[in-house]
């Protein structure tokens, strides 16, 4: 071992020597070994540099620095892991001691990341999504931020900027400098006054000529800085001027100031009410910025989330403001033929999705006897959602959307919302009806979780699980229908489980629940993690049902379910155990078998017996593959196991024998 180290620690002059011929290859090939060795010795060097002196297997990090310090960033990149895996080590160490051992390690890595991280000097505008050292910078970031508490985040701030107060410092180590800094801002402690001030001050205060990487750069510092704005609320309304400044410019600098403006919003809320009118007027400029439609969502989210602090009629009627604007162009596209183009203004989802981030950003506090704020909000996206069904009907990716903005309603304005209920739901029985889009089945299971509950709302509801029974069951019942629509399976049992936990008894009364338990059956050999994952907890939920506790209609409803399915169901679990499922899936067919002994360990032992019985006890080739001790042995086991981890251990073990 110690020849070893001792061997590699000897190539430090090779390594030099393909440096200065700059053989890359060769350099590259040593800048592995060396963090190999580094990697093979991490243990032992945190285990035996506990005392005042480190082991002597930290010096292959001089030698992993060496590497970190070559010219070309791709050689440094080699040893990130490296970086990744020692620092997390030492956090869960936490060891000040032992992590002073590495500090001046960490401190060079940081000025060497700091030094790769620089543009060319005569790069103009900024670097370029898809660009290599733009991929290498984001790598840079994440490393940084893990890193960084080694050498302390406010100490590795000011000596970052400290760096920039150099007359002579050039515009790219201005920018690398910031950039670092932006990695760390988020640690820095609120009440900090020495340093973080003198740099929000100097971001405010950038010369027109700035290099617009610098800019870009420091907006997004000032983003990243939230946290300590909120605290130093006098300092915002400056940083929203500027802020509004960049988003009004060109060449990129919109994006960031986007991305800051959503972070400052959702840190700075108690202090931002009092700027709504502004908000107001940036929400209106929208489509004037050049920002993608992913960053005007963002911003929508940040603006959304200030408008839920104000008074309900204010609320209400700011959010039909901004609302309105986005539901104006989708009107228009309702009326007229135009062809849609992902991603541009005349594709339907363009508008849905910005609607559809406000519903899900708007969260007021409401009293229950109190009118939902929203709800106004709600009588005007309605209608035109509605109409997006209509004539978007055979476009997937639009209903899908559009259900998704209509959850996203539903959730906000819950119970409230069920003026709604009844031409929704007839909508969507109509157009499943026709197309079978499995949003519809996610937005009934959203329907039953918030509505169900209400016995009005309760028949309507089986009503709609009623409509979209057949389709679905004319869609699984083809020839490999379950394997070619595991979307289906996984929001159709997604729906029956939540009226399982909403309004239970009904759901067992209904007529529908035996053609519902076959399907289930024959879903259980399905091999597709969410669909199977959906199958098996529709039985625990419905086996849940006849658990002590729960109403003696309930439980006598679900015993006679287990006399008539409970021997199918084992011999199907069992079954997809052997044959079908991938041994990971079986820790969920073992929360099943858990449910269904808790209710009748007897019948559970019964049905297992049989189930295990009727599995072929040699293989197609004749030779055996369970004997009857093995088959004993396995049935006690699976029995005797008390919790699911245990039944889940079993069940793997018994499958082996035949795999």
């Amino acid at each position: 071992e110690g020849q070893v180290f001792t061997g590699v620690m000897a190539l430090e002059e090779p390594y030099n020597m393909s440096v200065a011929q700059e053989a890359i290859d060769k350099t590259v090939n040593f800048c592995r070994v060396f963090t190999v060795l580094a990697e093979s010795f991490l243990t032992r060097m945190l285990e035996n540099s506990v005392g005042e002196q480190a082991h002597y297997t930290i010096k292959a990090l001089d030698l992993v620095l060496n590497c970190v310090g070559h010219y070309d960033y791709e050689v440094a990149e080699i040893t990130f892991n490296l970086w990744f895996r020692l620092s997390e080590d030492l956090y869960d160490l936490s060891n000040d001691h032992l992590s002073n051992h590495f500090k001046p390690h960490f401190e060079r890595l940081i000025g060497a990341l700091l030094r790769h991280s620089q543009m060319e000097p005569d790069h103009e505008g900024l670097i370029e999504e898809g660009d290599l050292f733009l991929d290498f910078r984001r790598k840079v970031a994440e490393l940084t931020k893990d890193v960084v508490f080694i050498v302390g985040s406010s100490n590795c701030f000011k000596q970052m900027f400290f760096s920039l107060q150099d007359p002579a410092v050039t515009w790219e180590s201005t920018e690398a400098a910031l950039f670092l800094m932006s990695t760390m801002a988020k640690n820095i402690l609120p009440e900090e006054k020495e340093v973080v001030p003198k740099v929000v001050e100097a971001i405010l205060n950038l010369p027109e000529n700035t290099h617009i990487a610098v800019r870009y750069t420091s907006v997004l510092l000032l983003g990243e800085l939230c946290e300590w704005i909120e605290h130093h609320p006098e300092s915002l309304q400056a940083v929203l001027n500027f802020l509004l400044y960049s988003l009004q410019q060109k060449s990129g600098l919109p994006s960031a100031a986007a991305a800051a403006l959503q972070s400052i919003c959702s840190a700075c809320r108690d202090h931002m009410t009092c700027h709504v009118s502004g908000l107001l007027q940036i929400a209106n400029s929208l489509d004037s910025f050049e920002i993608t439609n992913e960053s005007v969502i963002g911003l929508l989210k940040g603006i959304c989330i200030i408008l839920s602090r104000l008074p309900s009629e204010e609320m209400t009627k700011a959010t039909k403001e901004i609302c309105s604007i986005q539901l104006t162009p989708l009107c228009q596209l309702l009326e007229c033929d135009v062809k849609p183009e992902r991603g541009k203004s005349s594709d339907p989802v363009f508008w849905i999705d910005r609607v559809a981030a406000i519903l899900r950003h708007s969260n007021p506090t409401v009293r229950e006897d109190e009118v939902h704020p929203m709800l106004g909000v709600l009588d005007e996206i309605w209608p035109v959602m509605s109409s997006v069904f209509l004539k978007y009907q055979a476009d997937l990716r639009v209903m899908e959307r559009t259900c998704r903005c209509i959850r996203y309603a539903i959730r906000c304005v819950g119970k409230q919302a069920t003026p709604i209920l009844e031409p929704l739901v007839k909508q969507m029985v109509h157009l499943y009806a026709l197309y079978q889009h499995t949003c519809f089945l996610y937005l009934g299971s959203v329907l039953v979780d918030e509505f169900a509950k209400n016995t009005s709302c309760t028949k309507g509801l089986l009503d709609m699980l009623q409509a979209f029974i057949e389709p679905t069951f004319q869609l699984l019942q083809v020839d490999n229908g379950l394997r070619d629509h595991p979307d289906t399976v996984d929001d159709f049992f997604r729906l029956c489980s939540r009226y399982l936990q909403r309004s239970p008894l009904e759901f067992l009364q209904s007529p529908m629940i035996t053609s519902i338990i076959q399907c289930a059956l024959l879903a259980c050999s399905l091999d597709h993690h969410d669909a199977n994952i959906s199958v098996m907890k529709f039985f625990c939920n419905l086996l849940h049902c006849g658990r002590d506790g729960e109403s003696e209609a309930m439980r006598l409803h679900t015993y006679d379910i287990i006399a008539a399915n409970g021997e199918a169901l084992m011999m199907n679990l069992i079954h997809a155990s052997v044959f079908c499922l991938q041994s990971h899936r079986l820790s969920d067919v073992a929360d099943v078998m858990v449910e269904l002994k808790s209710l009748d360990g007897e019948k559970f032992s019964h049905f297992l017996q049989s189930a295990l019985n009727a599995l072929p006890k040699k293989n197609s080739g004749g030779c055996v593959t369970m004997t009857e001790i093995q088959l004993k042995e396995s049935h006690q086991i699976i029995t005797g196991s008390e919790t699911q981890k245990a039944v889940a251990h079993a069940l793997r073990d018994f499958v082996k024998l035949y795999r």
